[in-house]
């Protein structure tokens, strides 16, 4: 299934893609997508509801906005430097684990909600990537039983704002966690719609330019070992977004660098997770 979420911002209410692209409003299923939902089975509850509702729900129309596919989870985990050329754009030795850090919650919005610098800022970054939504209660969990863990996949643009991360003391949270800087979506893509997490192309566009195009078979740390490895530390709940890392393209390895300005658009996708459209806007209060 794709779940998605659809309305103004703070009154979005869950639905679903279907496969010729229609969505439906399944409010009535009587849950939204939240900890509770993935975390006791409510993706099979919920197949098992359309099959006697689907014809019932009510159609959704194209000109409403998309929401975040989920509530807000109870973190977003990141994965940095976890393609190769991505470490050698950035001047960084390939880690020999994965290194993590944290994107606040706040940061999270629609796939295609404006994105604004932040105040002060002058070198926000794009970076496409793939975000794993957990399923299932993790801790100490054997990468063999990762996928046991994982409800789906999601589309995610780690928007940066490079001075805030490398230039200002303390750690990198300062440049990843500014509002609007986590477009997440269109959809949720249940684990069963992808088939191998770690063969997918995804891809950048700013402006019309491709800037971003690789795959994920170019990860130093595969969507098993990064769900493996984070739950060494942490217990991942239901619902919490791990974002995979981004490939090489980013605006902070061009010569020179270029950065997003307002009026610039990106555009980006990922094999079988859809795409999103981010308009830049300066900030203003």
């Amino acid at each position: 299934m794709k779940l998605i979420r659809f309305g103004a911002v703070g009154s979005e209410q869950p639905g679903v893609q279907l496969e010729d692209g229609t969505i439906i409003d399944v409010s009535a299923f009587g849950t939204d997508y939240n900890e509770d939902f993935f975390g006791n089975d409510g993706i099979e509850k919920l197949k098992v509801w359309l099959e006697a509702n689907q014809q019932s729900c009510p159609i959704v129309g194209d000109e409403v906005r998309l929401g975040v596919p989920l509530t807000r989870p109870s973190k977003i985990v990141c994965v940095g430097l976890n393609y190769a050329q991505h470490a050698a754009e950035a001047g960084m030795e390939i880690p020999k684990e994965p290194v993590l850090f944290f994107k606040a919650t706040s940061s999270l919005v629609g796939p295609n909600d404006d994105v604004i610098i932040p105040k002060g800022g002058d070198k926000t970054d794009w970076e496409v990537e793939l975000s794993i939504v957990i399923g299932k209660k993790a801790s100490y969990v054997e990468e063999a039983d990762a996928y046991n863990h994982i409800a789906g996949y999601v589309l995610h643009n780690d928007v940066s704002e490079r001075a805030f991360q490398l230039e200002r003391s303390g750690q990198w949270c300062k440049g990843k966690g500014c509002d609007t800087f986590a477009p997440v979506g269109p959809f949720i893509a249940t684990k069963d719609e992808i088939k191998d997490p770690n063969n997918l192309n995804l891809w950048l566009k700013l402006n019309g330019e491709v800037m971003q195009n690789s795959s994920t078979s170019d990860f130093i740390f595969n969507v098993e070992k990064v769900v493996s490895h984070i739950s060494q530390f942490m217990t991942l709940l239901p619902g919490d977004i791990i974002s995979t890392g981004t490939p090489f393209g980013v605006g902070l390895g061009l010569t020179p660098p270029v950065y997003l300005k307002p009026g610039d658009v990106m555009e980006l996708g990922i094999e079988g997770l859809g795409v999103s459209r981010q308009v830049c806007k300066a900030y203003s209060k």
